[in-house]
């Protein structure tokens, strides 16, 4: 059997090469004696727009409960609960349009109402509104996508090593990763539905290396602030990470033998 001696050097090198987003500097720091978010510092206001969110929360998942234990009648109430909470979101981020993680949870509502195929026409599967009209859905995509861009511009540091609140670090992780989520599944659907992405946004003009890039780039920036899914999700999403994956592990094969393979 081949004995291989990698420094770290070797060993970065070749993470570089399997996933060209990874860069292992690149920390993303933590304080919790920081602000739980920079735009609301003013705790007792903090705890109150918290306190409401979690209750907008808790609902749509005690109706997720009900619902799964009720399976006859699985989707008969869950879209109404969703539509009742999505309203309330929108009050709360009427009242506090810069707190971010209330963007993203609305943006979760969407996801469960129209998918996370949203941007294609026809694709309405593993969702509560398989009915929706091509306007509703564009809609919803139009406010997702804003919503995620509006969070991530209103938390995200200068500079990775610019410390955040644990707080953040999870928000930014769920908004990646969420966002992540939809562009991968376009990208999954495009060959075989049409892309009906909201009017203006760039993602109109985007091809389906462009979605899969742009997944990539998401989950890779979800991992850094913590998101698992994302972490166990963005090299194996990277359209370029796989082909030169697969390169070095050819080249490696031919150096090494059947020795590397095992």
């Amino acid at each position: 059997m081949a004995y291989l001696s990698l420094s770290r050097h070797d060993i970065n090198v070749l993470e570089k090469i399997k996933d060209p987003e990874a860069d292992p500097t690149s920390l993303v720091l933590t304080d919790p004696s920081l602000a739980r978010d920079p735009h609301i510092t003013d705790a007792s206001v903090y705890d109150g727009v918290a306190a409401r969110e979690r209750g907008i929360i808790l609902e749509v998942q005690q109706a997720e409960v009900r619902a799964a234990g009720n399976q006859s009648k699985s989707d008969e109430n869950l879209p109404g609960c969703y539509r009742e909470q999505l309203s309330k979101l929108d009050e709360l981020i009427r009242e506090h349009p810069n707190y971010a993680s209330a963007r993203n949870n609305r943006v979760q509502v969407f996801r469960r109402l129209y998918g996370d195929g949203m941007l294609v026409e026809g694709a309405a599967t593993l969702c509560l509104y398989r009915d929706a009209s091509a306007e509703e859905r564009n809609a919803a995509a139009a406010t997702a996508l804003e919503d995620l861009e509006t969070s991530l511009r209103l938390l995200s540091p200068p500079k990775l090593v610019v410390a955040v609140s644990p707080q953040v670090a999870k928000t930014l992780s769920l908004a990646y990763t969420q966002r992540a989520a939809i562009y991968h599944t376009t990208a999954k659907l495009i060959g075989s539905h049409r892309l009906s992405a909201p009017e203006g946004r760039d993602e109109a003009g985007w091809s389906t290396l462009d979605f899969e890039e742009a997944a990539a780039r998401d989950f890779a920036m979800g991992a850094k602030y913590g998101n698992e899914i994302a972490r166990g999700l963005a090299v194996s999403v990277n359209p370029t990470a796989k082909l030169c994956g697969k390169m070095v592990r050819e080249a490696m094969k031919s150096e090494y033998g059947p020795a590397f393979a095992s």
